[in-house]
């Protein structure tokens, strides 16, 4: 009998894999989660809350697909976005750090990028991630997944936003 009551299966395995173990760690731990998603459009926090047992450590999710939203949700100044890219070092961080700051988390993923396809100046596959913890540094990554399609593209953000909230617990 299918699982109605979840999305149990609408991920690749791996993924659904990561978000558990990263889930019973930060319960573990004790480590309220949040996200700040773009270019994922919620996908991730959508994947936290799927699982059984685990969810309630996840506090809550930013969806700021627009700039606009990035600022009235995280409270970018518009300035940083005009001056870096949407999608940049800079703005991924500051994503971050605005969800922490409007949130109970201790620990937050922020995801920004290009999944595709762009216009003439944006690299399809471009993504920033920015991980920050409670009173720490942010960590930031920095990848190129390649015109591969929106779809996996977004895949590929998860897993590495997972790994690198999983290696900041």
């Amino acid at each position: 009998m299918a699982d109605t009551e979840s999305l149990k299966g609408a991920m690749p395995a791996d993924i659904e894999e990561m978000a558990q173990n990263l889930l019973s760690a930060a319960c573990e731990k004790g480590v309220p989660l949040a996200t700040a998603e773009s270019c994922t459009g919620g996908l991730l926090a959508s994947l936290l809350t799927d699982i059984p047992g685990c969810s309630h450590i996840f506090e809550r999710g930013f969806v700021t697909y627009s700039d606009a939203a990035k600022c009235d949700l995280l409270g970018l100044h518009r300035k940083q976005i005009d001056e870096c890219g949407a999608v940049s070092r800079d703005v991924a961080i500051a994503m971050a750090q605005g969800a922490l700051d409007r949130s109970n988390a201790g620990l937050v993923a922020a995801l920004t990028g290009f999944a595709g396809p762009g216009g003439d100046d944006d690299e399809e596959g471009l993504v920033h991630i920015a991980v920050a913890r409670a009173n720490g540094e942010p960590r930031h990554e920095e990848f190129h997944f390649g015109a591969k399609g929106r779809g996996p593209i977004r895949l590929e953000a998860l897993r590495a936003a997972l790994a690198m909230m999983h290696e900041a617990l």
